[in-house]
């Protein structure tokens, strides 16, 4: 561990919308803008496009499949734009910070979701213990 260090990246599939549909039910989030086209034109997108919390849920599993979930003392992310239908995510990580708190090593890591296209969907930060 030292800083610099990069996580895999995690290349997710195109989001379909049929993983939507599938997110909608798993999640009890039936918001018509993320499985309804006519929904999101009446809204002014183009098309349907993801669910945050299924944007957040990549990223965590590109921090999952580094570390364990029982090192995991943080995670925070904020969205900065949609992950439209058909969207190609990668999520990737890298350590920033390491320190030693009440004993425990830590390292800060800088997280971000990109599409194919360079757009920036996600950023975030996590802490965990190693």
């Amino acid at each position: 561990m030292a800083v610099g260090t990069e996580l895999a990246p995690l290349r997710i599939a195109p989001i379909s919308r049929q993983a939507l549909a599938l997110f909608a039910g798993a999640s009890g989030d039936h918001n018509p803008i993320h499985i309804d086209s006519d929904a999101a034109a009446a809204a002014g997108v183009d098309d349907v496009f993801a669910h945050g919390m299924l944007s957040m849920g990549y990223l965590a599993r590109l921090l999952t499949g580094w570390t364990p979930q029982e090192n995991i003392r943080s995670y925070h992310v904020r969205f900065v734009a949609i992950t439209p239908v058909h969207g190609e995510p990668t999520c990737t990580g890298r350590v920033t910070h390491i320190n030693v708190i009440d004993g425990e090593s830590l390292a800060t890591v800088e997280l971000k979701t990109t599409l194919s296209d360079g757009t920036t969907t996600l950023i975030g930060s996590a802490v965990v213990a190693f």
